[in-house]
């Protein structure tokens, strides 16, 4: 619900559609309306004021609209702000990039003010609630309000007929009012002012030869406005000279139809048109979709995150203590393994189908503490011994070099660590042979390096794309993503993870750096 206190910030650096913004928003009862030419004009004007609503368009000089959106979602204080993008844009990895940042909504090129008003409205009804700044919001002068009608789902496209003469208005009106919406004007005057409202025609057919104000001049008049500037004109006019047809392409008419008026031409043409403002707004709805879309992933990832991820590192901490009870037989405590091991594979999961997506599309932000790697390690290792008993094979972990040394820490996630070494090590021994060996050692150095070696050289056709989405080889029901996730868990952790292949030794070594943590934690 739009209120008298709500404060709206609007930016755009095309002065007139400021203006045309600013008159929408106060014939919707705002009163409070700061406007700023490009986003830094627009950055002060939020850091110094009460800001409750942005609407900023995307192309600008000096900082776009999607750095502007970056800025107030980097901010702790503007984060929650809702910023409505304005756009002509169609390139989907660029609203792709804008919805990944956390865009309320986008509203595409043209619009009308009832098409404003619905996306204010849902931009302000899922904001998160929060404390508004003490920062006083600097007035402008009150308007009286006006109720703005919503316009519904569903509704007919609007063709506006334009022509002094009232016969040729009931023809062609008569032509489409089965089709579309027609509203029809007598006058140069009466059609600007229709274009020029809160809901412009998707279509104008005008005539050339009126009094008063000609076609030519309506047209010129329509191309100056930011409300009907995109409106497209098709001229339907007695003259058919070569000049006149020239003069009414070059101020944007899409067509010209020369009377007296054939139904069986102008017809098809129209639906012709017709047909493009049906994609424009199909354009606006898959803008809507998708931001659904986001929104429901959002609150997937809300639920795997709170209630699933933070439960099971729980019972993964629990299980841990419980094998280092005195009391617990080997059986008992091999057994304890297999329950963390499951627990590991789904914490794992979670963290591929949630955070991964946070890292691919630049979202994630590294809460980096403490974590006691070599434990770590030695409870993987020691998990898939049990798991590949079958094959035999020998799995070592060489940290001999620390004793008597400080124990290192990583500067990382600790869920992310299992994850990562928990795919390296599992790739590790499901690559090797039978009978042989797998290594892993912790090397001592800044940043540290845990290093795994395994028997069995990576295939030559897709070393190259070794730590690529989906790249697999000789691994029946493999997803391709266990090496994709190990090395993007590495980097969002300040790390690395490179590969080397002897094909001599016929063998592969995995590297991961991770940043140390260099205070000293007590154990």
């Amino acid at each position: 619900m739009i209120t008298k206190q709500m404060v709206f910030l609007v930016v755009d650096d095309f002065e007139p559609m400021r203006k045309v913004t600013a008159g929408q928003l106060r014939a919707m009862g705002a009163t409070i309306i700061l406007t700023a030419a490009h986003g830094m004009e627009a950055m002060n004007l939020l850091r110094n004021h009460r800001v409750d609503i942005v609407l900023s368009d995307w192309n600008m000089p000096v900082m776009t609209g999607l750095e502007l959106l970056k800025l107030v979602r980097a901010d702790k204080k503007l984060s929650r702000i809702p910023f409505i993008m304005i756009t002509a844009e169609a390139e989907r990895h660029r609203v792709d990039e804008a919805i990944a940042w956390g865009v309320s909504d986008l509203l595409v090129k043209p619009y009308t003010a009832n098409n404003l008003s619905v996306h204010i409205e849902k931009a302000l009804s899922i904001r998160p609630k929060q404390a508004v700044s003490d920062l006083p919001a600097q007035p402008v002068k009150d308007t009286p309000a006006c109720v703005v009608e919503v316009a519904k789902p569903g509704t007919r496209p609007t063709i506006l007929v334009v022509d002094d003469t009232p016969d040729n208005l009931m023809l062609i009106s008569n032509l489409f009012k089965d089709e579309y919406r027609v509203r029809i004007a007598h006058n140069g005057l009466k059609a600007l002012s229709i274009c020029q409202s809160n809901n412009p025609p998707d279509l104008v057919l005008l005539d050339i030869m009126m009094p008063g104000m000609d076609g030519l001049e309506v047209a010129h008049r329509m191309r100056a406005h930011p409300v009907s500037e995109s409106i497209p004109v098709i001229f339907v006019t007695a003259m058919d000279s070569e000049e006149a047809r020239l003069k009414g392409m070059a101020l944007g008419a899409v067509d010209f139809v020369t009377k007296p008026v054939d139904p069986d031409r102008l017809k098809p043409r129209v639906r012709n048109f017709m047909h493009f403002v049906e994609l424009h707004k199909q354009l606006q709805i898959n803008y809507d979709a998708m931001l659904e879309l986001a929104r429901l992933r959002e609150d997937v990832e809300h639920i795997t995150r709170h209630d699933m991820r933070e439960p099971l590192a729980a019972v993964i901490g629990l299980l841990q203590a419980m094998e280092k009870e005195d009391s617990m037989s080997n059986k008992q405590i091999a057994r304890l393994r297999v329950i963390e091991e499951t627990a590991l594979q789904a914490l794992n999961m979670i963290n591929m189908s949630t955070e991964l997506f946070k890292i691919e599309t630049g979202r994630f932000k590294l809460n980096a503490q403490p974590v006691k790697i070599t434990g770590l390690l030695h409870r993987i290792v020691d998990i898939f011994r049990a798991t590949f008993a079958g094959k035999r094979l020998s799995i070592a972990i060489d940290t001999d070099q620390l004793l008597g040394e400080e124990i290192p820490r990583v500067l990382g996630d600790a869920m992310f660590c299992y994850s990562l070494f928990q795919n390296l090590i599992k790739n590790a021994c499901e690559a090797s042979p039978e009978n042989s060996r797998v290594t892993v050692t912790l090397n001592n150095v800044t940043p540290l390096e845990i290093v795994i070696v395994n028997k069995g050289a990576v295939p030559l056709e897709i070393r190259e794309h070794f730590f690529d989405k989906f790249i697999t080889s000789g691994k029946q029901g493999g997803t391709g993503l266990g090496t994709y996730s190990a090395r993007l868990l590495s980097e969002a952790q300040n790390g690395s993870l490179t590969l080397q292949v002897s094909d001599p030794e016929n063998s592969t070594t995995l590297t991961v750096t991770l940043p140390r943590y260099t205070e000293k934690i007590p154990d």
